[in-house]
């Protein structure tokens, strides 16, 4: 616990204007973001005695170990550098919604040739036009079967949309009359855009105008005596009139507006937003939060409407903002909505009649949620507690563990060796920061050996970083970090490679824990209170041993053994057995049984990556069209390592000189042994589809047995 006074900037040296502060911790992560009119007055109030401070303030004060500012020009300017930097560093002190990339909305792709209509979740995409967003999906698309009856927009995906085309023959959906078939040129581009915009149009809440004119060309039909026309608009009014009644009307025509309720206690706040357009309520959305700092009203609101508004712009920002508390000031933030909507913004709290009334409703709503979440998550957050204090009493350790890390070591047969690092955090997983490793360092199988290599490889980083920072100044050389082989990123990359790919399905993200400039948490650099390694005493041991060669003796190891599920201490000939109904052995098998999954997922990704490798893949500027070019001309690689020179140029795109490069690396290539089908027997050569692999990376038998037999050689 650091003595603010120990860091408190001296007299005269923070400045009397608008800026924005950071507070860091002795690791230099950034662990609270403010801003302010008056920098010097703002941050007077942090280094007062720390009796007269808030609790949460206090904490905070007291966790940082520095304070930095940057000086902007005007309030609006140190409001959108605040939005930023907490988008960017992630603040632990900070109040941070919960993202609602999980909302869906119905979005209408207008940045399409044929503009589609579907529902659509995560970042918004430019030119896009959504609408909501809406509680259930199921709800978008029982309001998009409705109106496809009047505005017969495509809906279908690009690779229906594409055989359509080829065939000649529209979908289902073009047969029945609820598209109007441009994938077959029922439709011109131009009519069909057209379309599209008058089913934005309707969503966007201009209804009356479109009702109208549909009533009057009822009315001509029948009068024209065209009555199988009239019934058709009669039964499309009709449709869109159900559509509307999905969304009353609450506030009068044409009113767009967005309104914020806030419902707090103590301990947490629960925002709802009701999204306004046409007088009728489009979407809903609603978020919980910690409330990490001493807050008001009017500051919750502040942080709502930047999470809400931070990357929209045009109509996407309403033009009346009604809220329960203004912001201190107020006119900073109405002049940074106003930017971002492109004209006038109203940002107000509703005093009387139907605005009231609504606003009313949503607090409701907000209430609700926060008595809803708290249900949820009291036992939750018991159990947790409850669980990390059994480990800190069952271990010996001075506090609970709340940062735990969790590594395991996978293979098939000694082959394709790496490890896996997984984070929790207060008991929950932090998958931003987990990390892959390639065991290097020898070959073969030895779990104890692999799991000193990553272990020693993890803290010299850890060691380097600190050093980095000064926080350590007799570590050893930053480049040492790399003696045991290059880290892995969670995507199996090299940590300089600075790219990260999904996983198996999930996507892996940088996290606050990959960023490693200034001010960002660097990789490695957070430690844990507690190591667990997937195995008993000899990996125990190793982990051990690997943190005191660097001379780490302040981070408790442990490991738990799968058979029994016994926990091992170094030293210690014999286990620490917890209760089989223990909530602290039920957190820990959690964490092992995740390390697991995320290093076994990231072996079976190596070996089929392995699999499926070709000679032709180690040919300098021979890309993947190439190469997909020279085997359908020769038909396998086993032809292709035949042909001459000559032969090789006659493949469209294929140079003498690229035809030169191919020859000589098939020609260093080792074939691969014949595969065996060990269902019938049978040797398949090259043409029957076996693997073929270069000599750097030698190709695995194919394995007899059952899929399921395999699995248990895998570890």
């Amino acid at each position: 616990m650091a003595d603010p006074s120990s860091y408190r900037p001296r007299p005269g040296e923070i400045p009397d204007s608008p800026g924005v502060y950071r507070f860091r911790d002795e690791h230099r992560r950034v662990i609270y973001v403010g801003k302010a009119k008056s920098l010097r007055q703002r941050l007077a109030n942090y280094f007062q005695d720390l009796a007269n401070l808030h609790p949460r303030t206090r904490t905070m004060v007291t966790t940082a170990a520095s304070v930095e500012w940057t000086v902007v020009s005007t309030e609006v300017e140190a409001l959108q550098l605040e939005y930023s930097w907490i988008k960017e560093y992630d603040p632990r002190f900070n109040v941070k919604y919960r993202d609602d990339k999980s909302y869906p909305y119905l979005a209408v792709t207008m940045n399409e040739q044929f503009p589609r209509v579907q529902v659509m979740r995560g970042h918004k995409k430019k030119g896009v036009r959504y609408f909501g967003p809406y509680g259930h999906a199921w709800a978008i698309r029982d309001t998009v079967d409705l109106l496809l009856r009047v505005f017969p927009v495509r809906t279908c995906s690009a690779g229906v949309f594409k055989n359509a085309a080829r065939t000649g023959r529209p979908c289902l959906l073009g047969y029945i009359g609820k598209c109007s078939a441009p994938c077959v040129e029922r439709i011109s581009p131009e009519d069909h855009r057209e379309l599209a915009e008058e089913f934005c149009d309707f969503m966007a809440g201009r209804t009356g105008t479109y009702l109208r004119r549909l009533e009057r060309q009822m009315a001509d039909a029948a009068e024209d005596m065209e009555y199988e026309r009239a019934a058709r608009l009669r039964d499309d009014i009709g449709a869109l009139k159900k559509a509307m009644e999905k969304s009353a009307v609450v506030l009068a025509d044409a009113t767009d507006a967005d309104l914020i309720a806030v419902a707090e206690d103590e301990l947490e706040a629960a925002v709802q937003i009701f999204h306004v357009r046409g007088g009728r309520v489009r979407g809903q959305r609603g978020w919980v939060t910690d409330k990490v700092e001493e807050i008001t009203t009017g500051a919750l609101v502040e942080h709502a409407l930047q999470q809400l508004y931070g990357e929209e712009t045009g109509d996407a920002v309403p033009k009346e903002v009604l809220v329960p508390a203004l912001p201190d000031p107020v006119e900073p933030v109405q002049q940074w909505l106003a930017e971002r909507r492109g004209s006038g913004v109203s940002l107000r709290i509703p005093q009387r009649g139907d605005k009231k009334a609504l606003m009313e409703t949503v607090q409701r709503n907000a209430q609700q949620a926060l008595v809803l979440h708290k249900t949820k998550r009291a036992s939750d957050l018991t159990t947790r507690s409850r669980a990390l204090e059994e480990i800190a009493e069952a271990l010996d350790l001075d506090s609970a563990p709340l940062r735990i890390e969790c590594y395991d070591i996978s293979h098939l047969q000694g082959d394709d060796v790496v490890a896996s690092m997984v984070v929790f955090e207060d008991g929950l997983a932090r998958k931003s920061e987990y990390r892959r490793f390639q065991i290097k360092g020898f070959a073969g199988q030895d779990d104890v050996r692999s799991m000193h290599e990553v272990i020693t490889r993890r803290f010299r980083r850890y060691l380097a970083e600190k050093e980095k920072t000064g926080e350590w100044a007799d570590g050893p050389d930053a480049d040492a970090a790399e003696a045991g082989g290059a880290e892995r990123r969670a995507d199996g990359r090299s940590l300089t490679d600075g790219q990260a790919v999904p996983d198996d399905g999930e996507t892996l993200v940088d996290g606050p824990a990959l960023k490693d400039d200034d001010g960002r948490p660097k990789r490695f650099a957070y430690p844990p209170q507690l190591v667990v390694v997937d195995g008993g005493q000899p990996q125990v041991a190793a982990a051990q041993r690997a943190l005191d060669e660097l001379g780490i003796d302040d981070i408790a190891v442990c490991g738990l053994a799968k058979r029994l599920e016994e926990v091992w201490l170094p030293g210690d000939d014999d286990p620490v057995v917890l209760p089989r109904t223990s909530e602290g052995l039920y957190l820990l098998q959690r964490v092992r049984d995740e390390a697991h999954r995320f290093a076994i997922t990231y072996q079976r990704a190596k070996r089929a990556k392995r699999f499926r490798s070709s000679p032709l893949d180690d040919v300098p500027g021979l890309g993947e069209t190439r190469k997909q070019a020279l085997i359908k001309h020769f038909g396998s690689v086993k032809k292709l390592r035949s042909a001459t020179i000559d032969q090789i140029c006659e493949v469209p795109g294929i140079g003498r000189k690229t035809a030169e490069t191919v020859a000589v690396a098939l020609a260093r290539a080792t074939p691969a042994a014949p595969a065996v089908n060990t269902a019938t027997g049978e040797i398949m050569d090259d043409e029957d589809g076996a693997p073929e692999t270069t000599a750097d990376a030698p190709g695995e038998p194919v394995s007899a047995g059952t899929p399921d037999e395999r699995r248990g050689q895998e570890r």
